[in-house]
């Protein structure tokens, strides 16, 4: 089944981008750019196969990456044994290649043969905060499924997304003009009136809040059992917006299809504490990597800022 082809519409925001950056510094990451895009258009089970074996070179070759793996596999799960620690690595690393895979045909190539084996539940959680005449949030993490996920939601949901521009011209060109051929919108993390906007017109907003950015106003509330330094964003956007939250929850299971799975509304969202709103959404994301905890992307340092310890104390 090919991808479906988008109503003509005479706003396709595609438009606004302008044209692409093509000095000769942004040269190298275009020739990337290309490749990436040529990638994407293996087949699915290849693909699946080539991202296993990525990921176990990059797990030998980002020594750093998977040291911080490593370290935050053992703070999150002191209950597992060295053994089985080692192999949910493994497995992390493998279920990252075949992420880079995901991400190169979410962004440039098609999605049909992951329709076939889609499962999508709780969308009538959607429609209810949809019919009540609110904007709705919906909040994940950073899976390595998240992109891919993203876009087949948008089959099904008109979502638009917040993300943290990349650092190069040609890169943020290609990947945002990518996103744009189904999300509804793409905002940076810096243009909330637009967000807001979004949202107070009834609109879908879809965001990770999981990462220790340094940017916004953010608290320390527990993520497995650790002080995270967690931002207030979805508090924010909501108190602000008006909006419902959802949690997004989405898996890419042993058969090779997709799971996607809307949870019901957060009941009293937003509260007066931005501190405990904060916690029930981190508190959401935490059950989801409990889920399909190999998919999380453990090479970032979700506890590099401690409460009473110098930055990155954890990871030494």
């Amino acid at each position: 089944m090919a991808d479906p082809v988008p109503a003509a519409s005479s706003a396709d925001p595609r438009d606004a981008l302008g044209p692409p950056p093509l000095g000769p510094r942004q040269w190298p990451v275009w020739l990337g750019v290309g490749v990436a895009a040529l990638l994407a258009r293996l087949p699915w089970p290849l693909q699946r196969r080539l991202g296993r074996g990525l990921g176990a070179l990059l797990r030998g070759l980002l020594r750093e990456r998977r040291r911080v793996a490593e370290r935050n596999l053992a703070l999150c799960f002191p209950e597992l044994d060295a053994a089985a620690r080692q192999a949910l690595l493994r497995d992390s690393f493998a279920e990252l290649g075949v992420g880079l895979f995901e991400f190169a045909r979410a962004w440039w190539g098609s999605v049909a043969p992951m329709r076939a084996g889609l499962r999508v539940e709780g969308l009538e959680h959607l429609q209810r905060a949809q019919a009540a005449g609110r904007g709705v949030i919906i909040v994940s993490g950073h899976f390595v499924t998240l992109e891919l996920s993203a876009r087949l939601m948008c089959d099904h949901a008109p979502l638009a997304g917040m993300y943290r521009p990349h650092d190069t011209g040609a890169m943020e060109w290609a990947v945002k003009r990518g996103r744009l051929r189904y999300a509804a919108a793409m905002f940076t993390r810096e243009e909330l009136r637009p967000a807001l906007k979004h949202l107070k017109q009834g609109g879908l907003l879809w965001f990770a809040p999981d990462q220790d950015t340094r940017r916004g106003d953010s608290v320390y509330v527990p993520f497995f059992g650790r002080p995270a330094d967690s931002l207030t964003s979805t508090h924010q956007l909501a108190r602000l917006s008006g909006a419902a939250v959802l949690g997004f929850a989405h898996v890419r299971r042993d058969d090779g299809g997709y799971t996607l799975r809307l949870t019901p509304a957060f009941d009293g969202f937003p509260g007066r504490d931005a501190t405990a709103d904060t916690a029930r959404v981190m508190a959401a994301i935490e059950d989801m990597v409990r889920a399909a905890p190999a998919q999380y992307l453990w090479i970032h340092k979700r506890f590099k800022r401690q409460p009473d310890l110098p930055d990155g104390a954890l990871y030494r």
